[in-house]
């Protein structure tokens, strides 16, 4: 079967600016800057097996009128990956972001902080670090979790009934080394039961697979031991930025459950945004849905020209104070 063909929307877009970044422990870090030099700027930070590519979607809607920074998280896209098991950590996540945005952010300005899965972990991680701190305006934190990922995953069914098997599966999942190989029929369809909302369109499965399979295997079992442990509630508790949350109620890697928690332990929480149907690759799923909510947030709390959302970013509306549900 001939692979998919990619809409012209999940294809990378150009970047203004290519950087390297180095992290404290020299690991070098591939950066891009899209969008608005000048702009009020907006930081994006991926999950686990995805890269900046990933964030194409969400790019576009945010290039028109931000300046948008985007990097590969340490062994990802074109960042390097580590020589060590032991450099494979949340703290890493943590020194990785404070040097991106000590790099990309001229002294004395903030940004908007955006983070998927992993990414919203390095955020939650972050969120005791003062030279982090000082550079954060506002965070989004997209499909995640703090902690406790095995215990909540929903991906084996339901016929898989005991608790303790099931947990023993859902770690062998996770910390799998076998190799994905080429993007097959077969992957497109475990992917995107696993990882996507089930109207998810051919384009974005196939997308999504392209980049996933583009995770080398050593990196994808090593990050995923330290999902494995997990447990960050502590920075979460010391992230003091506004912070707005947002998940799919199909997502099967992230179930809301860990973003209601978020919303518990955060010191300034900013809402919950439930996007029904939606599994756990929300940004790929419903773009539009997380620039917007990004936008709220960089409208709230950055100097931006204006606070009218684009015409292109029109679909959610609020449901109440706390909690809040998109548009179908």
């Amino acid at each position: 079967m001939s692979p998919v063909q990619l809409p012209a929307e999940y294809e990378p877009p150009v970047p203004v600016e290519e950087l390297t970044v180095r992290s404290a422990d020299g690991v070098r870090l591939h950066v891009e800057v899209h969008g608005q030099p000048g702009a009020p700027t907006v930081v994006l930070a991926h999950g686990w097996t995805c890269s900046i590519a990933f964030w194409a979607p969400v790019i576009r809607q945010l290039a028109d009128r931000y300046r948008v920074v985007a990097y590969d998280q340490r062994g990802h896209g074109h960042s390097e990956a580590p020589p060590s098991r032991v450099r494979y950590s949340t703290r890493a996540l943590a020194e990785d972001l404070s040097a991106v945005l000590a790099r990309t952010l001229p002294e004395g300005e903030r940004a908007v902080l955006a983070g998927h899965s992993m990414g919203g972990m390095t955020i939650m991680a972050a969120g005791g670090r003062p030279e982090v701190a000082e550079r954060i305006a506002a965070a989004v934190l997209i499909s995640t979790g703090p902690g406790e990922l095995v215990a909540e995953l929903t991906v084996l069914p339901p016929v898989v009934r005991a608790r303790g098997l099931r947990r023993f599966l859902h770690r062998q999942l996770l910390r799998s080394r076998m190799p994905l190989g080429p993007v097959s029929p077969v992957s497109r369809a475990a992917l995107r039961y696993a990882t996507m909302g089930p109207a998810s369109p051919d384009g974005q499965v196939e997308a999504m697979a392209r980049i996933v399979h583009a995770c080398p295997t050593a990196v994808r079992a090593n990050w995923a031991a330290v999902l494995d442990r997990l447990d960050i509630h502590a920075g979460l508790a010391r992230l003091a930025a506004p912070t707005a949350v947002v998940v799919g109620t199909g997502d099967r890697l992230t179930p809301p459950v860990h973003s209601h928690r978020i919303v518990a332990e955060l010191q300034d929480p900013q809402g919950l945004l439930l996007l029904p149907g939606v599994g756990h690759m929300s940004p790929l799923e419903r773009p539009v849905e997380i620039a917007t909510e990004i936008h709220r947030m960089a409208s709230a709390y950055l100097a931006v020209a204006s606070s009218t959302v684009p015409a292109a970013v029109t679909a959610v509306v609020p449901a109440s104070a706390d909690e809040r549900t998109a548009v179908a």
